[in-house]
């Protein structure tokens, strides 16, 4: 029950209702509920201050201090008209989250609840959370993640150097090669900082270096201090493994051990302190097992129903059975382009490739076996084996792993720069 609790504490920063300026009464009483004007809409106080609250009980709940009350208030208030400004360039944009996919996220957050999706609406009300207000919470959340993919993620650029040398590094590192659970603290640098500024932010930094090594809470000095964006749940960036650690940390994390609090070190934007929870020894190696198979897929459409889809289907097994090439079959009959010019041929795939109606299919057939037609969501299938194999997959693992680790390395700063010129850019008269 807890959990989801904390769940919507965290949506709920990025939950605060726009309201067009063009929708205000002229009333004085209407304004007096206005907490911010963002560009050309509002935010009202009763959602920000719904926001303050979930915040201050998600930190009792949890037993991490909070910052001084107006410290608190200005970090809140914040965070929540950048989120609108957030909302805002999403609209502009036209991204909207489809009903079926905000229906594929809450059902997987029933199923981290080990409830399924049907149950949620219940167990949410006995919470005394309003499942349409959960809806709407968790769609603008999405909505924001996405926008950071396209606005930030998908434009960061990893080159096969940068891969490259990222895999020479593996073999001999010590970050690469255990898992972190880790925190952190952001200070940032404005673009136009005087040298003077950045000074007294360098000072900054090194007093709360001081006090976390003195003994203080880092989670606490993480909510006070930190300007990142896991400051209101004391920096936790959770476990990670080693080749998902930014690489801005991995010459930081290099001589620490767990409990160690590294010191205050800069990058082009931001100065950070890293502090390791605990750490452990990662596994080297990696197996999977993969299957080689080929497809013929026809998928219905205004002229092909599903019957007539699933029959021609049955036809083409009839066919293949009597002695006719399922590839050739397969660049005739099939719908799907990106294997219907190979033959059907999907290549070696490991779990979780295919959709699960797809993979239940494979999984019950022999080497050189072929299904009965099926459905999927992407239309009517038969499916042949063509081969398995147990595959050592190490040194793709490393290829991916460095790509996301560069990527993340550059993501906290890319992302850091692009709210902090959407904010830069936006027009807001603080009412409060």
């Amino acid at each position: 029950m807890f959990k989801i609790k904390s769940l919507c504490a965290v949506v709920a920063l990025s939950a605060a209702p726009l309201v067009a300026a063009e929708e205000l009464s002229e009333t004085g009483d209407f304004l007096d509920g206005v907490a911010a004007i963002v560009n050309d809409g509002v935010v009202l106080k009763s959602r920000y201050f719904e926001t303050l609250d979930m915040i201050v009980d998600q930190s009792k709940k949890e037993g991490w201090a909070l910052p001084p009350d107006e410290v608190l208030q200005e970090q809140v208030l914040e965070r929540v008209i950048l989120t609108q400004i957030q909302l805002q360039r999403a609209d502009m944009i036209g991204l909207e989250i489809s009903d079926q996919m905000l229906n594929q996220v809450i059902a997987g957050v029933a199923r981290q609840r080990g409830i399924s999706f049907e149950e949620l609406p219940r167990m949410l009300a006995t919470d005394g959370i309003d499942y349409q207000d959960f809806r709407r919470q968790m769609r603008e959340d999405v909505t924001l993640e996405q926008l950071r993919r396209i606005d930030v993620i998908q434009r960061i650029q990893v080159s096969p150097r940068e891969i490259q040398n990222c895999i020479a590094d593996i073999e001999d590192n010590v970050v690469i090669n255990s898992d972190y659970d880790l925190s952190h603290i952001l200070l940032s640098l404005p673009e136009s900082a005087s040298s003077e500024q950045i000074d007294d932010i360098v000072a900054a930094a090194q007093d709360i270096y001081d006090r976390a090594t003195d003994g203080a809470d880092f989670r606490a000095l993480a909510v006070r201090f930190s300007q990142g964006p896991t400051a209101l749940q004391g920096g936790a960036l959770g476990w990670l493994k080693g080749e998902q650690v930014p690489t801005m940390f991995t010459d930081i994390l290099a001589p620490l051990k767990a409990g160690d609090v590294s010191e205050p070190f800069r990058t082009a934007s931001s100065i950070h302190i890293v502090k390791v929870n605990d750490m452990r020894s990662a596994v080297e190696r990696s197996e999977e097992k993969q299957v080689s198979a080929r497809h013929i897929l026809i998928t219905p459409n205004e002229i092909i129903d599903d019957e007539t889809a699933r029959q021609q289907l049955l036809d083409a097994q009839r066919r293949i059975q009597e002695g006719e090439d399922f590839g050739e079959l397969a660049k005739l009959l099939s719908d799907d382009p990106g294997s219907s010019n190979s033959g059907g041929e999907l290549g070696w795939a490991g779990p979780g490739t295919f959709v699960p109606e797809f993979q239940a299919a494979i999984d019950t057939l022999e080497v050189g076996g072929m299904s009965a037609p099926f459905r999927s969501p992407f239309g009517w299938h038969i499916v042949e084996v063509l081969d398995r194999r147990t595959y050592d997959n190490t040194d793709d693992l490393k290829e991916q792993n460095c790509t996301l680790r560069i990527r993340n390395g550059k993501t906290e700063e890319e992302t850091q720069l692009w709210a902090r010129r959407l904010r830069d850019e936006a027009y807001v008269d603080i009412r409060m």
